[in-house]
């Protein structure tokens, strides 16, 4: 119960910093009506939008619209198009999905479109992970059981570099080795998207090509960092006593790494594993527009473009709603594989 406070406090705060920095960023009804307008089209989309009401009644508006649980007016149910439970008369009481507003361009629900933008996001995010963690546990491990050989140095300059390159340079570097300078030879394109379509029947396919190369640019640092953390972790439980105990009894090297050292040793990885899933999730911005995928990344930065406020909080309330659950996840996952861990 503390932590789901304390996650709905930190929603709050998001919500409140995220409406006083976006104030005054640019006409809401220029952007919407067009350079060539008149004063009474600008009026009347102030209106629509309700940005023609004082400050402090648009954070309530918004607060209002965003919370799950929340009070609307028959009309206004009926306006946004919300989901949810609703019980009442004229004012009803909502347990709802939230409502987080409607694009200046195009005037399509902002949840709607985070939502198609996701899947693209959650697609990248999972394979740069899934690589992260296999590689980076399986070189971690054999760094440490190898300590001091040749094959521990190449790991560790291995994950310094990971560390130290900008995520933002290593995927221009990528994209245009692999997918211009040896395209040729790899197949790999420098731009594209989860989902190709044929240019006669205008179905859509899968293409796994295009997720190659931004895959392996995201998932870079989140492996180097696995590395260090899985190496560092993997020597403190060799040295400990039941390892020698294990050895002592005769049970082989692999045995004792897998089923004896590994479990105690990936506790700390799992926090980095949650951690950076989390910050992929919300956070492959440049990555995404480097490569053109379509995703919660380029959505994000094309509506920044078109001072699309509406995009933009929405996309920054619903990265921070992603910390927050996985921050949580993060927790079980602490008791299901240490259970010695008590939940505080």
């Amino acid at each position: 119960m503390k932590k789901i406070v304390s996650a709905v406090l930190v929603m709050f705060g998001v919500t409140t910093l995220t409406f006083v920095l976006f104030q005054g960023l640019g006409d809401p009804s220029q952007v919407a009506a067009g350079q060539n307008a008149d004063q009474k089209t600008k009026e009347n989309i102030l209106h629509e939008l309700e940005l023609d009401l004082p400050i402090r009644k648009r954070f309530l508006h918004m607060v209002n619209d965003v919370s799950p649980l929340s009070f609307h007016s028959r009309a206004a149910i009926k306006d946004k198009h919300l989901h949810g439970f609703f019980w009442g008369n004229e004012m009803c009481l909502a347990i709802k999905w939230p409502y987080l507003g409607k694009s200046y361009q195009g005037r399509k629900p902002v949840l709607e479109l985070l939502s198609n933008a996701f899947r693209g996001t959650l697609i990248l995010a999972t394979a740069a992970m899934l690589m992260a963690v296999f590689f980076g546990i399986v070189i971690g491990c054999w760094a440490a059981l190898k300590k001091g050989s040749w094959i521990d140095r190449i790991a560790l300059q291995f994950s310094v570099i990971g560390i130290s390159v900008p995520s933002f340079f290593a995927a221009v570097c990528i994209a245009y080795f692999f997918g211009i300078y040896l395209h040729e030879y790899t197949g790999l394109h420098f731009m594209g998207n989860y989902q190709v379509y044929d240019a006669q029947t205008g179905e859509a396919r899968w293409s796994l090509q295009n997720l190659v190369l931004p895959m392996i640019t995201l998932g870079l640092r989140p492996m180097a960092i696995i590395v260090q953390m899985m190496r560092s972790s993997m020597i403190e439980v060799m040295s400990m006593d039941y390892i020698r105990t294990a050895r002592a009894k005769g049970a082989s090297a692999f045995l004792i790494a897998t089923r004896h050292a590994l479990p105690n040793a990936i506790n700390p990885v799992i926090t980095a594993i949650t951690g950076w899933f989390a910050e992929l999730l919300a956070g492959s911005f440049f990555i995404e527009y480097i490569f053109g995928w379509q995703g919660m990344g380029r959505l994000t930065i094309n509506a920044l473009e078109k001072l699309d406020y509406p995009v933009v909080a929405g996309a920054v309330i619903v990265s921070a709603f992603i910390f927050l659950l996985i921050n949580l996840l993060t927790d079980f996952l602490y008791r299901y594989f240490d259970p010695r861990i008590a939940l505080k």
